[in-house]
């Protein structure tokens, strides 16, 4: 019988801006297991542009746009191969927590964050929109 004084597990959540997006070449929600949309999210941070994928650094005064889901475990899992997270410093994306803004409330969310020397010469997509930027054809 489950113990009714612990809290129910929150589920762990992430917020993605780039080619993990609804639409975009690694849409999270064509993988598996299936994550669930929480809402549109933004992050203090500044987005940069490396091509086929961005790349972001937290922090400072611009926003990047993205999308909060909240996934599973194994989905993490995921999420770290398609990154290339391995836990070694010249990793090219480094899994931090951040608090992401979804429709005015703090959530508490995982993130892929660049490592500062792969930007180091890249163009900044000034809207903090990766899909904007894409559409737009700002390659």
């Amino acid at each position: 019988m489950p113990d009714e004084s612990t809290p129910a597990r929150q589920p762990r959540c992430v917020f993605v801006y780039g080619t993990l997006r609804s639409g975009g070449s690694n849409d999270i929600t064509r993988l598996k297991p299936s994550p669930r949309y929480v809402g549109p999210s933004q992050v203090a941070g500044v987005l940069y542009h490396l091509g086929a994928y961005p790349g972001m650094l937290l922090g400072g005064e611009r926003w990047v746009v993205g999308e909060v889901y909240a996934i599973e475990p194994a989905l993490e899992a995921i999420l770290d191969a398609i990154e290339g997270v391995a836990g070694q410093p010249g990793d090219e994306y480094i899994r931090r927590e951040v608090v992401a803004l979804v429709e005015g409330r703090p959530l508490a969310c995982l993130v892929y964050e660049i490592n500062p020397p792969y930007v180091a010469a890249a163009p900044v997509i000034a809207s903090g929109d990766w899909l904007q930027a894409v559409d737009l054809g700002s390659q």
